[in-house]
C-alpha cells in the first residue's frame, strides 16, 4: 500500500513590513520602564544641562528623576492644589510651575522652599515658561489672560486678556527674548511681543487647541488641537504651510529631537507618531497601554519619557552601541560550514545508510489518511486556522474537490456550520489566489442548500453578504477591463503614429535619392 502524502499548502508570497532606517533606529530603544506617579501627568520636562534630569508634574507635587533612577531624586510638594506645566530655564538652575489655586511658583532645584511667588491671576494657571532672557515668566490660564512677570521684583510687567477660553499651552520663542506664544480653547495661538500692547499675530487652528511648539530656528510654529496638527510659517503671517490628521483622537502633547528633523505627537489613542519635518509623513509610530497627556525627548535623544492619563510614566533608553571588536569576536561560523557535505553524490562503492524521517502529521492530514472528509473540512474551518491561514483551508478543500467528496462533505450541515462556511467564502472569495476553489465550493454550497433557503433567516443574509461580494467583484472587474480597453486604444495610437513618422522619413529619403540622380 503506497504511504499517504500530506496536503500540499501553496506558498504565497508575504508582503514584509519595511524596515527603513527610522524603524531601525527608533526600534532602538529598550523595553520602557513603568513608574507609578499620583495622578494624571500634565507635563514632563527635561534639564537643559547635563546629567539631563527631568520634571514630572502630577497631581499636587513635582517629581525630579534622573534619567536612569526610577525614584525621583528631588520632590517640591509646596501646593495646595495640582500643580501644572513644571518647566526648567535654560541653564537647569530654576524651576517655574504654575497651580490651581491661581499662584507661580519659582523653585530653585538645590532648595525646596519657593524662590518666588506670583500672584495676579483669577483662576487655576497651566502654562508658565521662562524668555530666552531668562529673567522674565510668561504665564496663561483659566482667567483667558495671558502675563508676564518679572523675575527679580516679582512684579507683573504686561497682562494680555485676548484669548475667549482658557489658555492651555505656550512656548517662547529661542531667537527673539520678546516673543512667546499661547494657544487656547477658544481655538487660536496667539503671538506676542513684550515691547507691545498687544498681540502681533493671530493664527486660527479650527479646533481647541492643546499644545504649541516653535522651532529652534523661530520660523515654523506646530500647533495641535483634536485630530489635527497643523504646521504654520511665521515669517510668511501665520500661513498653513501642512495639516496632519494621524491620529483617531485628540493629540495632546508634541515633541521635537535634538536635531529638529522628527516631530513627536502624543495623542489620547494611545499612540505616539514620528514625522519628518522635511516631508511631514509618518516614519514610525509608538503604541502604549493608555492615553498619553505628555511627551518629552531627553536633549541627546537617549531617553522618551511619556506621561498617561493613569498616572503610569513610561521610560524608554537608548540602547548602546555594540563594538565592533566585540562583534568580531562573536563572530558564527560561515554559511558553507552548515551546507558542507549537503551535494556529496554517493559513489558505486560507498554503502548508504539511510535514517527513516517520521513525519507528523497535522489533524487534518489524520482525517483525510482514514477518509473523513467532513471531519477534515470542520478541522480547517477552525479559527486559528480559518482566520490566520485560510490557505491551508482552502488546500484541504482543494483536495476534497480532487478526490470528488468536496460535495459530501458540503453536505448534511446545520445552520451554524452553513454560516461559518459561508461567512469564510464570502470574506475570501474575491482575493485571486483563492477565487478559483472558493468559486467551486460557493457553487457547491449554493446548489446544496437552495432548497432550504427561506427558512433561516441567518443563513439567507450570508447568501445575500455572498451576492454582494461576487457583484462588488464583478462591477470592479469590468471597470478594469474598460480601463485596459482605454489603455490598448492609446498605445495603438502611439504605435501607429509612430509608424507613419518612420514612412514619411524614408520618402523623403527616397524622393531626394530619385532627385539627386536626376541632375547627375
Amino acid at each position: 500500500m503506497a504511504t499517504y502524502k500530506p496536503v500540499v499548502v501553496q506558498a504565497f508570497p508575504k508582503l514584509g513590513e519595511r524596515i527603513t532606517k527610522d524603524t531601525a533606529y527608533w526600534r532602538g530603544y529598550k523595553t520602557p520602564v513603568q513608574i507609578k506617579e499620583f495622578g494624571a501627568i500634565n507635563k514632563i520636562d527635561f534639564s537643559p544641562v547635563p546629567p539631563y534630569n527631568y520634571a514630572v508634574t502630577a497631581s499636587s507635587r513635582i517629581h525630579i528623576y534622573g534619567r536612569y533612577s526610577q525614584e525621583p531624586i528631588k520632590t517640591f510638594s509646596r501646593f495646595k492644589d495640582a500643580a501644572y506645566c513644571a518647566t526648567y530655564r535654560d541653564d537647569g538652575n530654576l524651576l517655574v510651575a504654575g497651580s490651581e489655586e491661581g499662584s507661580i511658583h519659582l523653585f530653585d532645584v538645590s532648595g525646596r522652599a519657593p524662590l518666588r511667588q506670583f500672584d495676579g491671576h483669577a483662576k487655576p494657571v497651566h502654562v508658565v515658561g521662562f524668555l530666552s532672557d531668562k529673567y522674565r515668566v510668561f504665564s496663561g490660564g483659566d482667567d483667558y489672560s495671558s502675563n508676564l512677570w518679572d523675575i527679580a521684583s516679582a512684579t507683573e510687567i504686561a497682562s494680555y486678556s485676548e484669548h475667549t477660553d482658557y489658555v492651555r499651552c505656550g512656548c517662547a520663542s529661542k531667537v527673539n527674548a520678546d516673543v512667546f506664544i499661547t494657544g487656547s480653547y477658544d481655538h487660536t495661538v496667539k503671538l506676542f511681543d513684550a515691547r507691545t500692547k498687544s498681540s502681533v499675530m493671530t493664527i486660527e487652528h479650527g479646533q481647541p487647541v492643546e499644545s504649541v511648539l516653535l522651532f529652534p530656528s523661530g520660523g515654523l510654529l506646530v500647533s495641535a488641537g483634536g485630530r489635527y496638527v497643523k504646521v504654520w510659517d511665521v515669517l510668511k503671517g501665520g500661513q498653513l504651510l501642512v495639516s496632519l490628521k494621524n491620529h483617531h483622537k485628540t493629540v495632546t502633547c508634541l515633541c521635537l529631537n535634538s536635531s529638529g528633523q522628527r516631530l513627536l505627537s502624543g495623542s489620547l489613542d494611545r499612540h505616539v507618531k514620528i514625522y519628518s519635518t522635511t516631508s511631514y509623513k509618518v516614519v514610525h509610530s509608538f503604541n502604549y497601554a493608555t492615553s498619553i497627556l505628555s511627551l518629552a525627548l531627553s536633549p541627546e535623544d537617549e531617553t522618551i519619557v511619556v506621561g498617561m492619563t493613569n498616572g503610569v510614566l513610561s521610560v524608554k533608553h537608548k540602547k548602546p552601541e555594540e563594538r565592533k571588536e566585540q562583534s568580531q569576536k562573536k563572530r558564527q561560523p560561515a554559511y558553507r560550514t552548515y551546507v558542507k557535505g549537503r551535494t556529496y553524490m554517493p559513489k558505486q562503492e560507498d554503502f548508504c545508510v539511510s535514517k527513516p524521517v517520521k513525519r507528523v502529521l497535522r489533524k487534518y492530514d489524520k482525517l483525510l489518511k482514514s477518509f473523513q472528509s467532513s471531519k477534515a473540512l470542520d478541522a480547517v474551518l477552525e479559527p486559528p486556522i480559518r482566520l490566520y491561514t485560510p490557505e491551508v483551508t482552502v488546500a484541504v478543500m482543494q483536495e476534497l474537490h480532487r478526490r470528488g467528496t468536496l460535495r459530501s462533505a458540503l453536505a448534511g450541515r446545520d445552520e451554524k456550520q452553513i454560516n461559518l462556511l459561508l461567512t469564510f467564502v464570502a470574506r475570501r472569495v474575491i482575493e485571486p489566489r483563492f477565487t478559483p476553489v472558493l468559486v467551486t465550493v460557493a457553487d457547491m454550497i449554493t446548489d446544496i442548500y437552495q432548497p432550504v433557503v427561506g427558512q433561516s433567516a441567518i443563513v439567507d443574509r450570508q447568501f445575500l453578504r455572498l451576492q454582494e461580494a461576487i457583484g462588488k467583484e464583478i462591477d470592479y472587474q469590468e471597470e478594469l477591463l474598460e480601463v485596459l480597453g482605454m489603455m490598448d486604444t492609446l498605445f495603438a495610437t502611439f504605435t501607429e503614429k509612430r509608424a507613419t513618422y518612420l514612412e514619411e522619413n524614408k520618402s523623403n529619403g527616397l524622393t531626394e535619392t530619385i532627385e539627386t540622380n536626376t541632375n547627375n
